[in-house]
């Protein structure tokens, strides 16, 4: 899943792509270098955003989408916590919905139903704003499988196909570094429960604090983490560098024993 924002505050590439042209050749380099999905936000999530109102992230989002969808042939998600834009950006192309709030907003839930997309739910403690501050747990691995599964439940309840359902740990949302790590270590258990497992771990603050390295050189640390995710049974990265990761894991799967017939 290679990530498209279209926001001018988002920590990694902030203002890049406001313009829908440049959104859109940078969709096309991205599927190009090997994504499968293209995930267009038009909210930062970054630790400290500042929300953005229901309007103003669809003037951003729905043009992109509308461009992409009428170039492209790849499945195109809207990373939105709103209702309303998950409704537009649907009806403009998108094909599935990436929600960190884990459609707790009111109406969300019957807004996915009705669409009949696939959704991924997140996992944050608190909201972006404010998640860094002091985020604390008394279990993290459990509470954070504890709360997907019965958002996933939520899910079932309000219609929503159980094959249309997508868990993600939400990295960075609300955790310390010591909190991301037990959940990276703990991945196999939440890939038990039955969904597939997305991870969004590029650039993130968790390899500054390895490393010391400012986001703009974060992309070995990217890497590693993807594979470590990938080799615990998560199936979709959500990644900024997607020629770098897609070569990463032809080489990861290969060592695995999974290349492709003819080609040993």
């Amino acid at each position: 899943m290679g990530i498209l924002n279209v926001t001018p505050d988002s920590f990694h590439d902030g203002g890049r792509h406001l313009v829908p042209d440049r959104a859109l050749g940078h969709a096309e380099a991205m599927a190009r270098s090997g994504a499968d999905i293209i995930d267009v936000g038009g909210e930062s999530s970054r630790p400290g955003a500042r929300a953005v109102g229901e309007q103003e992230e669809m003037d951003r989002v729905l043009p992109v989408i509308e461009a992409i969808r009428a170039r492209l042939d790849i499945t195109l998600s809207i990373d939105t916590t709103k209702p309303a834009v998950m409704r537009a950006a649907v009806a403009a192309g998108a094909g599935l919905v990436n929600d960190i709030n884990g459609l707790r907003a009111d109406g969300a839930l019957g807004a996915v139903a009705g669409l009949g997309v696939p959704v991924c739910l997140m996992h944050m403690q608190g909201e972006p704003a404010t998640m860094q501050a002091s985020p604390e747990y008394g279990d993290v691995v459990r509470e954070v499988h504890g709360f997907l599964a019965e958002r996933a439940q939520a899910c079932i309840t309000a219609g929503i196909d159980p094959r249309h359902i997508i868990l993600d740990p939400g990295f960075g949302f609300g955790k310390r570094l010591g909190h991301n790590l037990a959940l990276l270590h703990a991945l196999p258990q939440l890939v038990g429960l039955g969904y597939p497992v997305l991870a969004g771990v590029s650039r993130k603050s968790m390899i500054g604090m390895i490393t010391g390295n400012p986001g703009a050189d974060r992309l070995p640390g990217s890497l590693v983490l993807a594979m470590a995710a990938w080799a615990r049974g998560v199936r979709i990265l959500r990644v900024h560098d997607v020629a770098e990761t897609a070569q990463a894991l032809a080489v990861s799967r290969a060592i695995a024993g999974q290349i492709p017939p003819g080609e040993g």
